[in-house]
């Protein structure tokens, strides 16, 4: 992914997520919003298998 998504981005195809949240999750919701191809295979690609907020999924894309 060249650039990370903005955290109103992440909102927008992370909407109806449940947290905590495991990466499967976060994908299946990510499609299911329209998310872009990229963005997808960034969340399949994070280090973490779960996330217990929109923060720690900002965190894992950003690579932190």
């Amino acid at each position: 992914m060249s650039e990370n998504p903005t955290p109103i981005e992440l909102q927008k195809y992370l909407g109806g997520v449940d947290y905590p949240a495991t990466k499967d999750d976060l994908v299946r919701i990510a499609r299911g919003n329209g998310a872009p191809d990229d963005l997808v295979s960034a969340l399949e690609g994070a280090d973490a298998d779960s996330f217990d907020g929109p923060t720690a999924v900002s965190r894992a894309l950003a690579g932190d």
